[in-house]
């Protein structure tokens, strides 16, 4: 009795890595989510009315039209590689030790450091949130030398709320710097 059914090939040896060849259900799954994505971005896409002025003769439908066309496509591709056996190839290129676990202290503190962000972006505002933001996520993330990462996170706030302001129109909260900036 033979080990290879009609969903998995032999496996296969590179660089000295066996892996199994075949084709992987659960890629499948992600071809029919495309698709499923693809086929309500069309639905979605018809669903918006005809509009086009002097400054947009287009209108907003194509964009849509084109991204869903693009996943089905994308989909139908996807699901012709698996079914030729295509898998990916195994980490080879990253400096990720893949045996050693999570490091939960430092998911924590930029887990922390966002939530403090969400909680003081409207009473205190961008800068002075963003500011600890940017620096909190500097120490969760190794850096010790505060005083810099404080400075160079002024600076990304600062940078990010005149490029918010000037750059889109958008008016990030200004909170007690209200005035000021």
């Amino acid at each position: 009795m033979s080990d290879t059914t009609s969903d998995s090939l032999p496996d296969a040896t590179r660089d000295g890595v066996t892996t199994k060849t075949g084709r992987d259900r659960a890629q499948y799954g992600l071809c029919a989510a495309l698709a499923v994505l693809g086929v309500l971005l069309l639905a979605d896409a018809a669903r918006i009315g005809h509009a086009t002025s002097s400054n947009d003769p287009v209108g907003p439908r194509p964009v849509p039209i084109i991204l869903g066309l693009l996943l089905l496509v994308t989909a139908v591709l996807y699901a012709v590689d698996v079914f030729r056996g295509g898998v990916g190839s195994a980490e080879e290129g990253e400096d990720v030790d893949l045996s050693t676990g999570s490091d939960w202290k430092t998911l924590g503190l930029l887990a922390a450091f966002f939530i403090l962000n969400a909680v003081l972006i409207e009473p205190l505002g961008w800068v002075i949130s963003g500011t600890i933001l940017f620096a909190g996520s500097a120490f969760a993330l190794g850096n010790r030398h505060h005083v810099r990462g404080l400075l160079i996170g002024l600076g990304l706030a600062l940078a990010t709320f005149y490029a918010f302001a000037i750059g889109l129109d958008v008016n990030l909260p200004a909170g007690v710097l209200q005035g000021i900036l």
